[in-house]
């Protein structure tokens, strides 16, 4: 076998170890049985995934999906944008001064400081979580969607400031350099020349910062107290002794399909940018 080859087939095999759990994942959201499963096929169904709007008569009638909190689960998925709504916009805050404080600093602490903003993101979840639902409890802060939102941020924040420092590394400094010869205050420049070349990062900064939100579980798990998120009664509903309900795999599926659309669809707009 020649390496050519077996790089080959180590690819595949990859390949199938990566995504045949997410293949029979979304084969078992379509099966009539909980738990899940694709050997017993009990027939094809679609109501673990009209779980989330189907009447109630017809919620109460299921002998699996009565036994499930909709409200509940709708309720602490609300919870999870309120707190992504909050994490975005201060985690693009603090990234982007953080970007700009290391690109534009010239210090000798700047390897120091380099270290010290990146830690939260080696920090395991369950150090950030409880950390902050202590800190915030001695002054009189309960565990909630507020240190939730205080734990997050403290690690989330790293990824815009990675992506913002790897576009300033590609702005020309000159152009700033000539704007404040010319008269231009540093707000200013700031405003009209770094602000638009930083916009495209921005943009993914913040995508990737909700994305990490909404699906963030150690550290959230530990800092929530008494409230609840997306991902943690995700993970309640799948440590049920009893196996846990399809609606799990039919959420994971419209997941999947989700990302390959956005995937799909920023590949097309890329190839349309090239081809004008």
């Amino acid at each position: 076998m020649t390496s050519q080859r077996l790089l080959t087939a180590y690819t595949w095999a990859f390949l199938v170890f990566m995504f045949a759990p997410l293949v029979l994942m979304i084969l078992a959201s379509f099966n009539d049985t909980s738990p899940p499963s694709v050997t017993d096929w009990q027939g094809f169904t679609t109501k673990w995934y009209e779980f989330f709007w189907m009447p109630v008569e017809q919620l109460r009638a299921d002998p699996v999906l009565r036994a499930l909190d909709r409200d509940r689960f709708l309720m602490c998925f609300g919870n999870s944008l309120s707190v992504a709504g909050m994490v975005v916009p201060l985690s693009l805050a603090l990234g982007l001064a953080g970007a700009v404080m290391l690109t534009r600093w010239q210090s000798r602490f700047n390897s120091v400081l380099w270290w010290v903003l990146l830690s939260p993101m080696l920090a395991p979840g369950i150090v950030l979580g409880l950390s902050t639902l202590v800190f915030w409890g001695r002054v009189g802060v309960p565990g909630g969607l507020f240190t939730i939102v205080m734990a997050q941020v403290t690690f989330v924040a790293g990824y815009p400031m990675l992506i913002l420092m790897a576009r300033l590394q590609r702005q020309p400094i000159e152009m700033e350099e000539a704007a404040l010869d010319l008269g231009a205050s540093p707000w200013r420049t700031f405003r009209r020349i770094t602000l638009p070349f930083l916009a495209p990062a921005l943009f993914s900064s913040g995508v990737i910062a909700f994305l990490a939100s909404m699906e963030n579980y150690n550290t959230t798990m530990f800092a929530k107290g008494s409230a609840c998120t997306f991902a943690t009664e995700i993970g309640a509903m799948a440590r049920n002794p009893n196996g846990h309900p399809p609606v799990i795999n039919a959420v994971g599926t419209v997941i999947i399909l989700l990302t390959v659309a956005f995937a799909l669809g920023h590949a097309l707009l890329q190839r349309k940018e090239r081809a004008l």
